[in-house]
C-alpha cells in the first residue's frame, strides 16, 4: 500500500468514527429533549392538577404578568387535611397579597374570619362571618365579597389546605420565623424575639395558637404572616417551581386559577419582591343573636382599600356607603 493509499485511509477511518461520534451525540440530545419533555409534562400536569377558575370576571391575568404589572392573589386557608379534619370546612385564613415589579414589595393585609358581612349570593344567610363564604359558594363567593367590601381586584387565588402547607414546608426544608412572643403550644416551645428554623409540624403549630395570646385572633393572624411569607420567600423561586415533587405534594391539596405558565412568570420576573409590608384589617366586637362577629368599619375598608390599590400602583377609590357596592371597575 503506498503512502497515498495509507493516507486515503486514515481519512475514511477518521470519517468512520466521526460519523459514529455524531451520531452518539444526536442519540444522547434526542434522549435528553424526551427527558425533558416529559419532566416539562409531568410539572404542567402537576399544576394541571391544581388549576381551577375562581368563576369571577375581572384582569387577564396573562396580560398582568406579561407587562410585569402588580398583582393581587387572595391566599386562602383551611384546615381541611390538618389533625384529621376532612370536610369542607370555612376559610380561616383569609389574606389579600399583591406583588409589585417597580418597588420590588410584597403587601400581604390579613382580614378577620369573622368580619362581618353579607353574601352578594346568599341574601338568606346574611349577615354571615366571611370567613362561611368559602362554605356557602366557594372561593367565587369569597371573592365576590371581598371585591364588595374593598373594591379592590382580584386577579388570582390560592386555596390550601393546612396539611398541604405542613408538606409543603418540609418540602423546601424548613422556614425561618422570628416568634413574637413567648409561649408553649402542642408540645412546642417559642421565646419572644428568637428566630426559629420550622419544619411543617412546628410552623403550623406555631400558626394556630389563639387563644394565649394577648391579641386573640389578630395575634394569630400575624403568625400566619409570617409563616406565608416564609413559605413565600423559600418557594416562589424558579427551583421550586420546576420541583415535581414539590408541586405534587402542593397539587393534592391546592387549588388555584393560576397555570403552569403563570407560575413559572412570576417566579421569574416577581423574584425580586423580597421587602414584605404586613397589615390588616381591624374590627371591634359585635353580638348578633348569639353569634360573635368582627365589625370592620368603613373608615377601616377605605384605609385597607387605599393600602391595596395603591400598592397595585392603581388611583385610589372611595368606597359607597351601604353595602350595594359597584367592584366592576378599577
Amino acid at each position: 500500500m503506498d503512502s497515498e493509499e495509507i493516507k486515503h485511509h486514515h481519512r475514511r477511518h477518521k470519517h468512520h468514527w466521526l460519523r459514529w461520534l455524531w451520531a452518539l451525540v444526536g442519540i444522547v440530545f434526542v434522549i435528553a429533549v424526551i427527558f425533558a419533555a416529559m419532566a416539562w409534562r409531568n410539572l404542567r400536569d402537576a399544576t394541571n392538577d391544581m388549576y381551577s377558575s375562581s368563576g369571577v370576571s375581572g384582569r387577564s391575568i396573562s396580560s398582568v404578568l406579561k407587562q410585569k404589572k402588580p398583582i393581587s392573589i387572595l391566599l386562602l386557608g383551611t384546615d381541611t387535611g390538618a389533625l384529621g379534619r376532612t370536610e369542607k370546612g370555612r376559610t380561616d385564613t383569609i389574606m389579600v397579597m399583591t406583588i409589585n415589579t417597580q418597588t420590588n414589595k410584597t403587601t400581604i393585609v390579613s382580614l378577620p374570619r369573622d368580619m362581618k358581612v353579607d353574601l352578594p349570593d346568599y341574601p338568606d344567610y346574611s349577615p354571615a362571618k366571611i370567613n362561611s363564604a368559602y362554605t356557602y359558594g366557594g372561593v367565587k363567593e369569597t371573592i365576590k365579597v371581598i371585591k364588595e367590601q374593598f373594591g379592590i381586584p382580584v386577579d388570582a387565588y390560592l386555596l390550601v389546605n393546612m396539611g398541604s402547607m405542613e408538606k409543603a414546608i418540609d418540602q423546601v426544608d424548613g422556614i425561618d420565623v422570628k416568634s413574637p412572643l413567648t409561649f408553649t403550644y402542642e408540645g412546642y416551645s417559642f421565646k419572644k424575639g428568637k428566630t426559629y428554623h420550622m419544619d411543617g409540624k412546628e410552623a403550623l403549630a406555631f400558626s394556630r395558637m389563639r387563644y394565649d395570646d394577648p391579641d386573640g385572633d389578630y395575634g394569630r393572624q400575624s403568625r400566619q404572616r409570617l409563616i406565608i411569607a416564609a413559605l413565600i420567600k423559600e418557594s416562589a423561586s424558579y427551583k421550586s417551581v420546576l420541583n415535581r415533587k414539590f408541586l405534587q405534594t402542593l397539587s393534592g391539596g391546592m387549588q388555584t386559577n393560576l397555570t403552569f405558565s403563570n407560575m413559572t412568570q412570576l417566579a421569574l420576573n416577581y423574584r425580586d419582591a423580597t421587602k414584605v409590608v404586613q397589615d390588616y384589617a381591624s374590627g371591634t366586637s359585635d353580638d348578633e343573636d348569639g353569634v360573635s362577629y368582627q365589625q370592620v368599619s368603613y373608615n377601616e375598608r377605605q384605609r385597607i382599600s387605599n393600602l391595596i390599590r395603591q400598592s397595585l400602583g392603581l388611583q385610589t377609590k372611595t368606597l359607597p356607603d351601604d353595602d350595594d357596592s359597584d367592584s366592576s371597575s378599577y
